[in-house]
């Protein structure tokens, strides 16, 4: 295909039910919700053969980011071009109005526990809202160990092996692949490697209204991948980028991808030469500058930015906090 007219890209979500969701995302995003079941996710960026975005705007509107990624890859993912056939990173809002089984996702390198085309599962948490019972599990307890883990459950005192902590709204929390975890009682964006591979270690018993039935385990697999150094872990501590006139902090910076959280009242700017960016309108709204051009960025809008556009112009409204990911420099994944 010839090359597009490219512009700043805006997704519409998917939404997932989940028994533990909520209805807190009809106050974040636009889209409304299915009626009269839980709604645990919001799919916002998405390259998975079940679920793939489609974009929400202009000339390219109904076109899937698989499609994009197929025809148009280099104008789209610039110098990270030819190191992935899917677009790497899927971005999600939470809804944990109940907490999640416990879980865990393997490693990269842990094949064996892998479908053929996934990866293994990296991710990472920023707090958007909580409630009064919102609590966060990340990581082990010392001395736990797979025989008294695994012992827990038929205990039922799976929690006493769990690290946890009472969230903050802005509360980073990586979850490195093997690293026990679960949540509840909050909101909270989640960006993460493009792999769907989960096991449940334990699901405090409870049915799936929509089956009757509880919903299954993979106790042996979890096992298999949990790394149990990975103990009591909290919130990372943000790294303050100096620029004048605006609140920037650097999150997250990992082999899979890199975050900032933006606060400003005053124009500045975002997106990265030859390196493509997606933004996250957490709170307030603005919008984006490309060739005069303005396209809107609203509180749970997400905005992905080709390649080959670059640097663009942010201009808010008042005053605006976004969340910007980015791609880092790694080895060749197709």
């Amino acid at each position: 295909m010839s090359n597009p007219p490219i512009y700043p890209l805006l997704f519409n979500p998917i939404y997932q039910y989940r028994l533990w969701g909520g209805r807190k995302l009809a106050k974040l995003l636009a889209k409304p919700l299915p009626k009269g079941e839980p709604i645990g996710e919001a799919w916002l960026l998405s390259d998975r053969a079940d679920h793939a975005s489609q974009v929400l705007n202009g000339s390219l509107k109904g076109m899937t980011i698989t499609d994009l990624m197929k025809h148009y890859q280099t104008v789209l993912m610039g110098k990270f071009a030819d190191h992935y056939e899917r677009f790497p990173l899927l971005l999600k809002f939470l809804d944990c109005k109940e907490v999640l089984s416990v879980q865990v996702h393997p490693a990269d390198d842990q094949l064996q526990y892998i479908p053929k085309g996934d990866s293994g599962k990296t991710e990472a948490w920023v707090v958007v809202e909580t409630g009064k019972k919102a609590r966060i599990y990340a990581g082990l307890t010392p001395g736990t160990t797979a025989e008294n883990l695994k012992r827990s459950i038929t205990d039922k005192h799976v929690a006493d092996h769990l690290h946890s902590f009472t969230p903050k709204v802005g509360d980073g929390i990586f979850i490195k692949s093997g690293t026990v975890h679960t949540l509840g009682g909050a909101v909270v964006f989640e960006v993460q490697e493009n792999s769907d591979t989960t096991f449940r270690l334990y699901d405090w018993d409870r049915t799936d209204v929509q089956t009757g039935k509880p919903r299954a385990l993979q106790v042996k697999e979890a096992l298999a991948c949990i790394d149990f150094k990975q103990v009591n872990i909290g919130p990372v501590k943000p790294v303050v980028v100096k620029q004048r006139g605006l609140n920037k902090e650097k999150l997250f910076d990992n082999d899979h991808f890199k975050l900032w959280r933006v606060k400003s009242g005053v124009a500045f700017m975002v997106g990265a030469k030859n390196e493509p960016r997606i933004l996250i309108g957490i709170e307030g709204h603005g919008s984006v500058v490309f060739e005069g051009v303005n396209y809107p960025l609203r509180k749970g809008s997400v905005m992905l930015l080709p390649a080959i556009l670059g640097e663009c112009s942010c201009l808010p409204t008042g005053a605006v906090t976004l969340l910007e990911i980015g791609i880092p420099s790694k080895k060749h994944t197709k």
